[in-house]
């Protein structure tokens, strides 16, 4: 009876690493193709056009699905089996492209094309990716969900290291229509290696009635009575709001503004200082995997934000009236060191973060609560940006800086003390605003 035992657990041990180990190719070949294809066709339509607005159309076409498709994605990924969805996102992202390969060897690869499938691969993209973080909590064993979502954010930095640097290198050598059938067979190859993986190795019993009866809207508003219910769910995501609109405000803009017209680093330092900040997010969940059993989440998210908010600061120091740093070398070392903990701190306010949200969701509810939360962080980002570009032309650039870092600071205060009268302000008029979405 003992042996049986173990070799049950050996074998249970043994697909769980299966999983893991599926997820992990499954997601690499599905982000390399995304980031790949993104650069190299930004590339050919600038190298088309020679228009930076063609350019920029490119880049909405290819965000824009992701506000728009996210809360469609979750309604599928709660009612239909997640495990279809990703495979069947992939297996339709493949057939997308070689369609597009087709197409375009027989009519050629005009903008119009370009713009129609970028904005389908990214809808498909956008689904796969909420089916599987809803999905996440069933392909492994609980004590294992912060190692699989560490493992997901080294994906996704490498990708957003490698994507550009493979793209550049596809695109100097190999021609647009070849490159886009590769990347066809390669999302095929992703879909069929997903088609190996448990969904069910840890899933929880659920209620499963009126399963297979979409009802978009009744839905959409369910997931908001769910979201609304639960206080750890909605800090979850205000702390994700803060850091979103922080970033966007004092890092995305203000950075490139201070590195290529206020320092006059060449373009080949810029990049250095950008790729920073993957390799920070990678040191950072590579600890936190190591790391997970002994983590306090709330007070890891408190320390770090006040870390992030410190680097904010660290980042104007270069221009401020009073600078003692003139080097560029020394320069360029001092943004590196400080983007990198950037990474570290964001992999360690993202990971528990996304670990504590699909543990704290109901699997019927993940797909979309996850997606509408998302939305909404994933909203106030283009705000952030916007204002940042508005404000920079009146104030100085280190104003925007100590503003964002200020925000930080207070959302600090905000959410993780309790009783606090601002957070109760700001849940009450979250509910009011939704409200009507709680009336059948």
């Amino acid at each position: 009876m003992c042996i049986s035992k173990k070799h049950l657990n050996i074998s249970i041990s043994k697909r769980e690493l299966s999983n893991f180990i599926l997820f992990s190719l499954g997601k690499s070949v599905s982000l390399f193709g995304s980031f790949t294809y993104a650069f190299v066709i930004g590339l050919y339509v600038l190298k088309l056009t020679g228009s930076g607005l063609s350019f920029a159309t490119t880049l909405v076409f290819s965000t824009l699905p992701i506000i728009i498709i996210n809360p469609i994605g979750g309604v599928l990924a709660d009612r239909f089996n997640k495990k279809v969805l990703v495979v069947l996102m992939d297996l339709l992202n493949g057939m997308l492209m070689i369609g597009l390969f087709f197409l375009s060897s027989v009519y050629g690869l005009s903008l119009p094309l370009i713009y129609i499938s970028t904005f389908i691969m990214t809808s498909f993209t956008t689904i796969l990716d909420t089916s599987f973080s809803a999905a996440t909590p069933n392909i492994v064993s609980d004590d294992k969900l912060i190692s699989i979502n560490s493992t997901s954010k080294i994906i996704d930095s490498i990708s957003t290291i490698l994507g550009p640097m493979l793209g550049g290198i596809m695109f100097a050598f190999v021609d647009i229509k070849l490159f886009i059938a590769f990347n066809g067979i390669s999302f095929i190859l992703s879909g069929i290696s997903e088609m190996f993986i448990d969904f069910n190795f840890n899933k929880k019993k659920l209620n499963d009635e009126d399963k297979r009866h979409i009802k978009f809207i009744a839905d959409v508003k369910q997931g908001f009575k769910y979201m609304l219910g639960k206080s750890e769910i909605i800090n979850s995501f205000i702390v994700l709001i803060f850091l979103n609109f922080s970033i966007g405000l004092s890092i995305s803009v203000p950075l490139p503004f201070i590195i290529n017209n206020i320092l006059n680093l060449s373009s080949n330092k810029f990049g250095i200082i950008q790729g920073a900040f993957p390799v920070g997010l990678i040191i950072g969940a590579i600890f936190v995997a190591k790391s997970s059993e002994h983590l306090h989440y709330k007070r890891v998210l408190k320390v770090t934000n006040f870390v992030l908010a410190i680097c904010i600061i660290m980042l104007c120091i270069p221009v401020l009236p009073f600078n003692i740093i003139i080097n560029k070398t020394a320069i360029l070392i001092y943004y590196c060191l400080v983007m990198s903990i950037v990474g570290v701190s964001i992999s360690f306010i993202d990971i528990p973060l996304l670990s504590i949200l699909q543990s704290s969701i109901s699997d019927e509810y993940r797909g979309r609560v996850l997606s509408l939360g998302m939305s909404m962080v994933k909203t106030i980002a283009p705000v952030a940006l916007i204002l940042s570009g508005i404000l920079i032309d009146i104030f100085p650039v280190y104003l925007l800086q100590l503003l964002g870092s200020v925000i930080l600071i207070i959302s600090n205060v905000v959410i993780f003390e309790k009783n606090n009268k601002i957070k109760f302000i700001f849940i009450n008029k979250l509910y009011k605003f939704i409200i009507p979405f709680k009336n059948e």
